[in-house]
């Protein structure tokens, strides 16, 4: 019988790996900040026995099994039966098929015979269409252009940000507006979620104008002037 190891056994480098995997979807998914990944991503190398390795992880999802993820993405593979009626079956079947007498226009009596009213009413009965109206996706709330020569915005989560987004997408200090000649550049600060100006993720600072579509992780501005009402 195999024994289970006690928390204060050193982790191994599988156990490590699979506690930062963990991390790293905890990050993805919003969970955790740029900072406190990197925070729990040195406590998990450092880490000395299991027990501590647990800790850092104690508030996150575990990962699945990997039968368990293998089986979902299996069903979502499965193509979709759609139930076809048969114009066959919304009729009663005609004299010559299946009407006692052939000749005869009376209806069979009973069970039989209700079960053909049934199916001519189903067939009289008027096809109706869904119509599926989609919602018009509304536009992004403005952000104001500070006045020309203002000083640096910055953009965060963070207590110091002059921006401040209360989004757990947005990282604490995740970018920056600065005036420079004339017009202001938008510049990313290493956020974990990214920033985009009209759909592009920004590698290097960029200039932009009202009218540019700015997200801040999964925040979205459009940027207007400073005197434009919102």
């Amino acid at each position: 019988m195999t024994s289970v190891p006690a928390e204060g056994t050193r982790p191994s480098d599988a156990e490590r790996d699979r506690a930062l995997a963990i991390l790293r979807e905890g990050a993805g998914t919003g969970r955790l900040s740029h900072d406190t990944f990197v925070r729990r991503m040195n406590f998990v190398l450092r880490a000395q026995s299991r027990g501590e390795l647990a800790d850092a992880i104690r508030d996150l999802p575990r990962e699945e099994p990997r039968v368990t993820r293998r089986l979902r993405d299996f069903r979502s593979r499965l193509p979709r039966l759609e139930v076809i009626r048969s114009p066959s079956l919304t009729r009663p079947p005609a004299r010559s098929e299946g009407w006692p007498g052939a000749g005869t226009p009376e209806r069979p009596s009973g069970v039989v015979g209700a079960w053909f009213g049934f199916l001519e009413r189903l067939g009289s009965l008027p096809r109706v269409g869904v119509v599926q109206q989609k919602t018009p996706a509304l536009p992004p709330p403005g952000l104001a252009l500070p006045a020309p020569g203002s000083p640096t915005v910055r953009i965060g989560r963070g207590p110091g940000a002059t921006l401040r987004l209360a989004d757990l997408s947005v990282s604490r200090f995740h970018a920056e507006l600065r005036y420079v000649k004339d017009s202001w550049m938008l510049r990313d600060l290493g956020s974990m979620n990214g920033t985009e100006v009209n759909g592009l993720r920004l590698t290097t600072p960029v200039r932009v104008r009202p009218g540019d579509q700015v997200r801040f992780g999964a925040v979205a501005y459009v940027l207007i002037w400073t005197d434009q009402p919102e």
